[in-house]
């Protein structure tokens, strides 16, 4: 069995034990370094690269054009999102490997995401595009699967508020780090979908590097496709705190995507915003400072007072109130208002929504895959908001509609956390 150092929580009687003893900074340190890699290369591409690169490719007669094409990109990716994500999750809880159960697939994962991304650069049609960006997103969920269940595999149920800030955190930093590069750093489309392909394995290194615990003989289970298939479906009749949260981190998902992935078309187009790119780069700093604020210290908050619920419906509430702005206040300062409002509520869900899945999994023996569950309600909304949201574009020829339904799903994410009733 691999030995853990100070610093990582190891369960005494297995791998499949609850975890006691507390991680410390060096574990964490690695944590976040990994996620930073990860939302440099999602989702500067996301937000920017992609876009850019299908307008450059279609040059379509109307705008809504690219939209619809952005959007339906994403969707297709969310497809994969759907099979990779519980797949490789089940997958990683039963990987008899001496490094250990998640190490080989957040390698894997990495060495998957980075190629596809270099090949994306090179794509000079939307076919190529598309088809890449779903290998990227099948390597993105690899690797974040494996990744995300090591929070319920070392980390203390009193530390999971505050550990799981240092997702959110960096994914604000990410962002912004993402969109220098790729604007002011690397201008040149290859160049820049490799430098992000080349920080994501960098960054992920120093957390492959810790030591993670091996599944002993006793723990060992034959995989079977029938089993994984048979594994993936949780009742929710049985299992109702674990269907409300999952419901919830959906609407909620989807909500911040309509608010937040169109951000550069709605600059271009519903404002015309001369300055798109670089106003682009100010809302996301001003969102960044604000995710980060809050996922912090709202996330160790809830881990000090042992409640989650009360954060998760505040968070869905203040974006609403982001939404709302947007829809109805359409102007360049209300939108910088709007994206702190709407960092402070996702910052807040995204650390303590997280923490709140991991004490509503049915299973300790299946982590991975019910968590890999639990990240196709945030990976696939992602995916999918942007086709949801050029649809009401088109349908329009606003952002109006987009950014009502951001407000509705959010205020529907709130209403069905209220609903849990297992964890305070």
């Amino acid at each position: 069995m691999t030995e853990l150092d100070a610093d990582v929580a190891a369960p005494a009687t297995g791998a499949f034990a609850e975890p006691s003893r507390r991680i410390g900074a060096g574990w964490i340190s690695a944590f976040a370094t990994a996620w930073l890699g990860i939302w440099m290369a999602q989702l500067a591409p996301v937000q920017l690269l992609l876009p850019v690169q299908i307008d450059a490719v279609l040059r379509p007669e109307h705008w809504t054009d690219s939209v619809l094409a952005f959007g339906v990109v994403s969707g297709i990716a969310a497809v994969a999102t759907i099979i990779a994500y519980p797949l490789t999750g089940a997958l990683s809880d039963r990987t008899a490997s001496r490094f250990g159960r998640r190490r080989p697939w957040i390698l894997a994962g990495a060495v998957v995401f980075a190629l596809a991304l270099v090949a994306l650069g090179f794509q000079g049609d939307i076919v190529g595009i598309g088809a890449c960006w779903v290998v990227a997103t099948i390597g993105f969920c690899m690797m974040t699967a494996a990744l995300t269940a090591t929070i319920s595999d070392q980390v203390p149920v009193a530390q999971r508020g505050f550990v799981s800030g240092w997702m959110s955190a960096p994914q604000a930093v990410g962002i912004i780090l993402g969109l220098v590069v790729v604007t002011m750093l690397v201008t040149q489309q290859q160049a820049g979908y490799a430098v992000l392909a080349v920080a994501l394995v960098v960054l992920a290194l120093p957390f492959l590097a810790r030591p993670d615990r091996a599944l002993v003989d006793r723990e060992k289970a034959r995989v079977t496709a029938r089993g994984v298939i048979a594994s993936l479906w949780i009742n929710p009749r049985e299992h109702p705190d674990f269907g409300w949260t999952l419901l919830s981190r959906v609407l909620v998902s989807i909500g911040n995507a309509l608010g937040t992935s169109l951000l550069l078309y709605f600059l271009m187009f519903g404002l015309g915003d001369a300055h798109a790119e670089d106003d682009l780069i100010v809302l996301t700093l001003i969102y960044m400072v604000f995710v980060i604020i809050a996922s912090l210290v709202l996330g160790k908050l809830s881990d000090r007072t042992g409640r989650r619920r009360a954060f998760v419906l505040v968070a869905s509430v203040l974006q609403a109130i982001a939404a709302l702005l947007l829809a109805f206040v359409p102007d360049l300062g209300m939108a910088m208002v709007a994206a702190g409002i709407l960092g402070l509520g996702y910052g807040c869900f995204l650390s303590v929504d997280q923490a709140l899945a991991t004490q509503v999994l049915p299973d300790a023996t299946a982590r991975g895959k019910d968590l890999g569950i639990m990240n196709i309600a945030t990976a696939v909304p992602q995916a999918i908001g942007p086709l949801i949201g050029a649809l009401a574009v088109v349908a329009t020829g606003s952002f109006t509609l987009v950014f009502v339904l951001s407000a509705a799903c959010a205020v529907g994410g709130a209403i069905a956390v209220a609903r849990v009733r297992g964890v305070r």
